[in-house]
């Protein structure tokens, strides 16, 4: 049996799908598929694709029309045949034991959800890393809102879900928005069962010019407070503590020749490092 499908919407990338299918063709866990949905590129992207299902089993290509991130990935979903589902987007990569260590501690703790660091950066503004330093469980949804770091962090990609579990709840991304995610992860989390938190693996996410997140148009800015929008809704009617304002508890300035060199910032949940008070570099999640 697969062990995890991979779903990979795939649009105009051909500068970034390289390194993203090479990290997912060179994974150590073997037993996976990865379904790569091309939504209509009008670059090389779909050249790539071809060359790449040509010369490796594991890649199941479908080619369709531009309908947009969400359509791709029901899609996926739809095809996957996989124990696992996860999801990576095409300019992004993992590391090449991520989905083994994923689905390792998964299987070994009975999981519905496996749930990774990321590293994400941005060209000249730094890095800022999620960073687990041991596995643990977490079995309700309070938990699993800490250790995910929700609202701050929404993101569907740094994690595995049990697809079984996936297709009985009947899990689809509203299609024909932006910033589907924002809406839909805390519903997975409170719908699914168990997560573990795998350290030592990561998700790499690419902040580029031209991503949703960087641009700003009407429906882009209407689609982002209707998935806050949701997201507060839901958390309110299932009684569920998001600090949606995160409050500084206190802040610790480290200063070399009198120049303030690293800002670390303590929230209630949450410590954020910033080098020279502007660039974050790094952040951990507390409990």
């Amino acid at each position: 049996m697969t062990k995890i499908s991979v779903i990979v919407p795939v649009y105009n990338v051909e500068k970034y799908l390289r390194r993203c299918l090479d990290s997912l063709v060179n994974q150590t866990l073997k037993d996976i598929e990865i379904i790569c949905i091309n939504d209509g590129s009008t670059d090389k992207s779909f050249e790539i694709l071809v060359e790449y299902a040509n010369k490796y089993s594991q890649i199941v290509l479908i080619n369709k029309i531009n309908e947009g991130q969400s359509v791709a990935r029901n899609m996926g979903i739809e095809k996957a045949k996989g124990e696992y589902i996860g999801f990576v987007d095409s300019d992004d990569y993992v590391d090449k034991d991520y989905f083994e260590k994923l689905y390792n501690a998964a299987i070994k703790t009975n999981c519905d959800i496996a749930c990774a660091g990321f590293r994400r950066f941005k060209l000249f503004k730094g890095r800022i890393k999620k960073d687990f330093k041991k596995e643990f469980l977490c079995k309700d949804i309070n938990s699993k809102i800490i250790a995910d770091r929700l609202p701050q962090d929404n993101y569907v990609w740094n994690k595995i879900y049990k697809r079984d579990k996936w297709i009985q709840l009947n899990i689809k991304f509203q299609e024909g928005r932006f910033f589907e995610d924002l809406a839909l992860v805390i519903k997975i989390l409170y719908n699914m069962g168990d997560m573990v938190v795998v350290p030592d693996t990561y998700y790499h996410y690419r902040r580029r010019n031209g991503s949703t997140v960087n641009l700003s148009t009407d429906k882009i800015k209407s689609d982002y407070k209707w998935a806050i929008s949701e997201q507060k809704k839901f958390a309110a009617e299932h009684n569920i503590n998001m600090d949606f304002n995160p409050e500084i508890l206190h802040k610790v300035v480290i200063n070399i020749l009198n120049i303030p060199f690293v800002k670390i910032y303590h929230y209630k949940r949450l410590v954020k490092y910033k080098l020279f008070g502007f660039i974050p570099f790094m952040s951990k999640v507390t409990k």
